[in-house]
């Protein structure tokens, strides 16, 4: 590191977290923008873009307040107190509000020209306003709980993501009454109204339309909207004594958690919005007025209408051709050599055959399983009890901190316990994230292990919408690490002599710092050398100062990272070598490639190739059971880098780059367009053959079809 580099401040070397992520959710949101999407899929993408926010304030700018309140006065990476987070956070967050408003504007005016219409009460036909108030007396009425505000009706408790409408109302002469109305959850935010068209009104404009059966005999003086987000983080106490109990016990905590984003319609009164801020005790928290739509993670309902016209043309993911060239056998198609499936251009599918062979396979006397998030139904759930009632021993390391999916969690733990699985918390202070299964298989009096390495999770609904790799092999030297790797989460055990894999919390960011090492002792020797990294987060300060040691050095480096990037590319002196960008389209990138180009101009076979469950995060690497393994197949190694990692190179319809100053440009495709994920949609995926498929070549990927 030269003297000029050494000397940028903190602030000049590092992008903060928590605005980059601020940066990454706008890019979310531009895509809600993109005409090359249908509309529907254009508002699903607004849609996300409001829950994603929602989470933001529940966990991120909730322990920036909590330092705040507790007058903590660390700085982040970059140099700035909480203090100063918040009021970054406040400014980015008000005006990505705006933007998300006046999206929801434009699209709802190109979705009624497309028929599907989002009236206002003065909208409806005479005929639409009458099965309206016979619908809001008989299906809205009875669920709807009016409650007074006065000495004797205290200001209730409003529930994490509450929308409510407060009211005041007039009687005659007697005194004014204040009204507090939560919406229940219960209740769609949109209603379908009958008649050909696709027309749909909100629940809270039937509401204020039908105020005289809410309210008989009253005159409505004044009303407003309001809607909250609580602190939703859960902390793990070092001490807690029973795993299980504590977050039973925290998750119902978390209901009550405190407020930090209050969110009013721009017409609410004055009286009525300092009423709730006092009721809710919002004194800390962020209060914003909108003149739209409140609650744009809701807009999600008006996507499940049938008009498949308006969405992307229905995807049906491939089953690997080599379990089909076994005649559905997994273990004798992995038997036979490693390979690699492509999620979820290749279905997931695969990942449960897996796991119900083992279930119904006489021969399988084990399996043990990792499950950081799993979904609400999950096949994967139902082949261990199968395989336990079967007799098999079953073990599942369930994670119990994985967060908001605590609950579900427990569930399946219950479940899976019933049935006589063997369920295993993991630890109090670290996330078990690491996504492995195992199976073990007596063979001609030999126990066989076939294992399964996931860059994603468990998860039957995000494998349809995430980009991952499910890499299965039946190596000694990868089941014995995996072994090793079940027993530090049961037992404790100190992984000792591992041959392939890489864990953390001890020893990953070690590993990593020495690959890189490795490509500067190459640059300096003149050798060939690159570093290609594909991954969700970049955050760690040590990997980000060492990454610009390998710049600086002639190394090569070309990062592809979806969301928080907290290192500057492109700073002469500092990061001149180094080139980021993220890609946002119709999946969600997932999956974590590290590519180093071992003295070799990449691509080359000789290259080092790791999959991982870990992004370059200090919780990676410090807080969390995470795993890497290097692909040593042949073919495997060529389908990752010479497709999956290329296909995101030369991406130029669904990528921003990332400037030094912070800011992201989409690319222009120019005269060559290139989708990756038309790409793996359309052409033959990995399936563990190889470079053909059916007959038909996989068209050659080259890093000159950059556009």
């Amino acid at each position: 590191m030269n003297a000029a580099s050494r000397a940028l401040s903190a602030d000049r070397r590092l992008f903060n977290r928590e605005l980059s992520w601020l940066a990454f959710n706008r890019r979310v949101l531009e895509e809600a923008t993109n005409s090359a999407h249908p509309l529907l899929e254009r508002l699903r993408f607004l849609s996300i873009s409001g829950t994603n926010l929602d989470e933001f304030f529940m966990v991120r700018v909730a322990g920036l307040k909590g330092q705040q309140i507790q007058g903590i006065d660390n700085l982040s990476a970059d140099g700035m107190t909480a203090t100063q987070q918040l009021d970054a956070i406040a400014e980015q967050a008000d005006s990505l509000v705006v933007a998300q408003q006046a999206e929801w504007l434009m699209l709802r005016e190109a979705l009624a020209e497309q028929g599907l219409q989002v009236l206002a009460q003065d909208q409806l036909s005479d005929a639409q306003k009458q099965w309206l108030s016979s619908h809001f007396r008989e299906q809205i009425l009875p669920v709807l709980t009016p409650q007074a505000i006065d000495p004797s009706h205290p200001f209730p408790f409003i529930p994490n993501g509450g929308f409510s409408l407060a009211f005041d109302l007039r009687r005659g002469s007697k005194d004014p009454v204040v009204e507090l109305l939560m919406i229940p959850p219960t209740l769609p935010r949109f209603i379908r109204l009958p008649g050909k068209t696709l027309a749909f009104i909100a629940i809270e404009a039937v509401i204020r339309a039908h105020l005289d059966q809410l309210f008989p005999g009253f005159e409505l003086a004044g009303s407003g909207a309001f809607r909250l987000i609580r602190d939703s983080d859960i902390e793990v106490e070092e001490d807690a004594e029973d795993l299980v109990r504590y977050f039973r016990s925290a998750i119902k905590r978390r209901r009550r958690g405190r407020v930090i984003r209050l969110e009013f319609a721009v017409d609410t009164p004055a009286d009525l919005e300092a009423m709730v801020r006092e009721g809710v005790g919002a004194d800390s928290a962020l209060v914003v007025e909108s003149a739209g739509f409140i609650g744009i993670a809701d807009l999600g309902q008006l996507v499940e209408v049938e008009r498949p016209d308006l969405k992307f043309p229905p995807y049906t993911p491939r089953f690997p051709e080599r379990i089909i060239e076994y005649d559905g056998d997994c273990f004798a198609a992995i038997r036979s050599k490693d390979f690699i499936v492509h999620h979820p251009y290749e279905s997931f599918e695969v990942v449960v055959a897996f796991l119900r062979q083992a279930a119904e396979d006489p021969d399988v006397v084990a399996i043990k399983q990792m499950l950081y998030r799993a979904g609400k139904q999950s096949a994967i759930i139902d082949a261990l009890v199968a395989a336990a009632e079967a007799g098999k021993s079953v073990t599942a390391v369930v994670e119990l901190k994985a967060r908001f999916d605590e609950e579900q969690n427990l569930l399946w733990a219950s479940r899976l316990e019933r049935a006589g699985v063997q369920v295993i918390y993991g630890f109090v202070e670290w996330k078990t994230h690491a996504k492995v299964s195992m199976v073990i298989r007596r063979e001609a009096n030999v126990m066989r292990t076939y294992c399964h390495f996931g860059t994603g999770n468990y998860h039957p609904t995000t494998a349809r919408i995430y980009t991952d790799l499910s890499y299965f092999t039946a190596s000694r030297r990868a089941a014995r690490d995996a072994a090793k790797l079940f027993n530090l989460t049961t037992g404790y055990v100190q992984p000792k002599g591992l041959e392939l894999l890489t864990l953390s919390p001890k020893g990953l960011r070690d590993k990593i710092m020495q690959l890189i090492d490795t490509e500067i002792a190459n640059a300096r020797d003149g050798k060939p050398s690159a570093i290609w990294a594909k991954m969700n987060s970049l955050v760690d300060q040590r990997v980000i100062e060492k990454l610009y040691e390998a710049s600086e050095a002639g190394v090569s480096i070309e990062l592809i990272v979806r969301g928080v990037c907290c290192l500057r590319p492109g700073v002469p002196g500092m990061s001149s070598n180094i080139r980021v960008k993220s890609i946002v389209g119709r999946f969600l990138e997932h999956a974590r490639i590290f590519v180093f180009a071992n003295g070799e101009r990449l691509p080359h076979r000789k290259a080092r190739i790791y999959i991982s469950s870990a992004d370059w995060m200090p919780r990676n690497f410090d807080r969390r059971v995470e795993y890497m393994l290097p692909i040593e197949n042949p073919t495997v190694h060529a389908q990752v880098l010479d497709q999956v990692m290329i296909a995101n190179l030369i991406d130029n319809e669904q990528s921003w780059v990332l400037g030094p100053d912070g800011g992201y440009t989409r690319l222009k495709p120019g005269k060559r367009h290139f989708n990756l994920h038309r790409y793996f949609m359309t052409n033959p995926s990995l399936s563990g053959r190889g470079q053909a498929l059916a007959g038909k070549a996989v068209p050659k990927l080259r890093l000159t079809q950059r556009g």
